[in-house]
C-alpha cells in the first residue's frame, strides 16, 4: 500500500487506542457505527492488556476470559470501550471463535486479539 500512517505514527496511535479503550465487549454480528448493534447475551466487558505496538500492530499480552457465559451463541465481533459499563465506543473488529453454550468458559488467548493500521510504503 502506498498510502497510510508512518510506522511511528501508527504505533503511537495504537498504543493510545489500547490505553484509552481497553474494555472488550463480545458481539454476535457487526457492532455498527456506535458499537451497540448485535450485542452478545454475555454482556461482561473484559479489560485487555496490550503489548507495545511495533510494525504498526499490537496484540493482547494476557488471556481474556469470560467464565460461565450467559447464553448459547457464536461470537463473531468485538467492540472496544473506555469503561467496564457505559463509557465511549472506540472501535470494533472481528474474531473467529467456536460457538459457546450457556455456562461455558470463553477465552481469547494472549496474542489472538490484534490491532493494526496501514502504513505508507
Amino acid at each position: 500500500m502506498s498510502v497510510g500512517f508512518s510506522t511511528a505514527a501508527a504505533n503511537s496511535h495504537l498504543d493510545s487506542q489500547g490505553t484509552t479503550y481497553p474494555w472488550i465487549k463480545l458481539h454476535v454480528g457487526d457492532p455498527g457505527a456506535a458499537g451497540t448493534s448485535n450485542a452478545a447475551t454475555e454482556t461482561t466487558r473484559k479489560q485487555a492488556t496490550w503489548s507495545s505496538a511495533t510494525g504498526a500492530a499490537k496484540t493482547t499480552s494476557a488471556d481474556l476470559v469470560w467464565t460461565a457465559v450467559s447464553g448459547s451463541e457464536d461470537y463473531t465481533h468485538f467492540s472496544m470501550w473506555t469503561a467496564s459499563t457505559g463509557g465511549t465506543f472506540g472501535g470494533s473488529g472481528t474474531i473467529t471463535a467456536n460457538a459457546v453454550s450457556s455456562g461455558d468458559t470463553f477465552t481469547i488467548p494472549a496474542g489472538d486479539l490484534d490491532l493494526s493500521l496501514p502504513v505508507a510504503s
